[in-house]
């Protein structure tokens, strides 16, 4: 049964938090796309993940490293974008706080790469960048979610 006693007030600084830090696929893949993004896309997974594929331009930091290697390879005036797998693990999450403990600003990608590649995105492997297939469920061709 839902509860319905959470006051609008509470409910609006919940949604504003989370706003403040996560972010979307289709946000994120909009300011790569101007060449200006303004953050650091970081893939927080493993190096066998990475090599599956990934986001082109994205730098590859395993949640596991970054407390060892993030201060000498990331630019704390520069904020950071974490995303991992997808919606079911939460590697991004612990990523974007190993970060924001070490005194980084930064956002979590919700969907990680899952959405990333379902929505048609490009994926870098080593065999170069190209475009997955768009899953109809995620991305319906001409159909937009008006967010």
């Amino acid at each position: 049964m839902i509860d319905w006693d959470t006051a609008p007030a509470d409910a609006a600084a919940h949604f504003a938090h989370r706003l403040a830090v996560e972010t979307d696929v289709s946000d994120v893949h909009a300011a790569l796309d101007s060449g200006r993004p303004g953050f650091v896309l970081l893939d927080s997974r493993s190096e066998d993940a990475w090599r599956q594929g990934h986001v082109p331009g994205a730098v590859h930091l395993p949640t596991r490293e970054i407390a060892a290697r993030a201060p000498a390879e990331l630019d704390r005036a520069v904020p950071v974008v974490t995303y991992c797998w997808g919606p079911a693990c939460n590697g991004a999450t612990r990523a974007g706080l190993a970060l924001a403990l070490l005194g980084y600003r930064v956002r979590e990608m919700i969907g990680g790469f899952e959405y990333w590649a379902r929505e048609g995105l490009p994926i870098a492997t080593a065999d170069g960048v190209h475009r997955p297939s768009v899953d109809p469920l995620t991305a319906p061709a001409g159909v937009s979610c008006g967010c």
